[in-house]
């Protein structure tokens, strides 16, 4: 159907002239030819319904997403505080002025403002942050604003459409934006200055000014709060899953800045293909793969190939049962890791510390 950029497949023909008539009647557009605008009678230049799909899209999404710009103080030469700007996008998450956004974009920020796609420039107070998902909330003195529509997250599936758009500039109406597809889920990502897990991949490029933006499906619902990409990688970006996003925004409101607990051990479910490669006696745990330096992980020794077979005393089978655990504990609990090195189980205990 390339009306809708299917093609079906009967007794190795692909036949389109029958459902094109079908996207006829439904879309009220003709179908396209090899992907190409046709010209109906009158002249006038019909785009193909995919591209349209995506053009209504973001049309409807834009006004909810919104340029943030901050302004920080840093120590530069001969020890003279010099302003730090920033820059990056946020989602309107309600008409009365809450904003979601990425911690990472608003840290240590001393102004915020927020440039709305229609051209007013505001001042944003910060509500709070959730350091351990890099998500931030900021409010404006606002009313009736153009809140985004958001879909479940929970239901994403691999190969959906995804739209990213961002408002990097600041310029009225005119935001930026990319297409892909999910790519993948449950992704995680670590670096010498972020941790996180359980994120959307995408292969619709993230521009870093597009931090704090929206990824959103072919009906404009935001899936996910743009959040990273990976230097040099190509087609390669991350979002924050928007039930992950709403939640901790949502909790921010209520309670303020958050102050979760993190460990700061990235690793893998352990199976029996990996116990086998690696020549291990158990096939159930998480095989760690890196530890942040400076982590409590790191403060308490621990080391990539160990295996954290329980926590507590409750077995784990996975990172995201591990992340889970962890994210019900409270700053400053010590826990109780058994963990499997070379050859020995030992235990290993945690104080946990704030996520930053």
């Amino acid at each position: 159907m390339e009306g809708l950029g299917i093609r079906l497949k009967t007794d190795a023909v692909f036949k389109t002239a029958s459902v094109c008539a079908a996207t006829i009647e439904k879309w009220h557009v003709p179908c396209s030819v090899n992907n190409q605008p046709r010209k109906p009678q009158g002249g006038v230049i019909v785009l193909p319904v995919e591209e349209k799909t995506i053009i209504d899209a973001v049309k409807k999404a834009t006004p909810s997403t919104v340029n943030v710009a901050t302004i920080s103080r840093a120590e530069e030469a001969a020890f003279q505080p010099m302003p730090r700007r920033g820059v990056g996008s946020g989602v309107i998450l309600t008409p009365d002025g809450y904003i979601v956004t990425n911690n990472h974009l608003v840290r240590g920020a001393q102004e915020i403002r927020v440039t709305l796609t229609d051209g007013r420039k505001l001042q944003a107070s910060l509500v709070g942050t959730a350091a351990v998902r890099d998500v931030a909330v900021i409010k404006l003195d606002a009313r009736d604003l153009p809140a985004a529509e958001f879909a479940d997250s929970d239901k994403l599936q691999v190969g959906q459409l995804a739209i990213a758009i961002g408002n990097p500039f600041g310029i009225k109406g005119a935001p930026t934006v990319t297409v892909g597809v999910v790519s993948a889920l449950d992704r995680t990502i670590v670096s010498h200055e972020v941790f996180l897990e359980a994120l959307i991949q995408t292969d619709a490029a993230i521009n870093p000014g597009n931090s704090g933006g929206a990824l959103v499906d072919s009906q404009a619902r935001v899936i996910g709060i743009n959040t990273a990409v990976i230097p040099y990688a190509q087609g390669v970006g991350f979002a924050i899953p928007v039930n992950t996003a709403r939640a901790f925004a949502e909790r921010i409101i209520r309670e303020g800045t958050i102050t979760a607990p993190w460990l700061g051990a990235y690793g893998f479910e352990l199976d029996a293909a990996k116990a086998r490669a690696l020549n291990l006696p158990i096939d159930k745990g998480m095989l760690i793969a890196h530890v942040m330096r400076g982590s409590p992980a790191h403060h308490a020794r621990l080391r990539p190939g160990d295996v954290i077979r329980t926590v507590d005393g409750r077995a784990i089978r996975s990172p995201k049962e591990l992340y889970a655990f962890i994210l019900q504990a409270n700053v400053g609990d010590t826990v109780s890791l058994q963990v499997l090195r070379r050859g020995y189980t030992k235990s290993v205990d945690v104080t946990l510390e704030a996520a930053t």
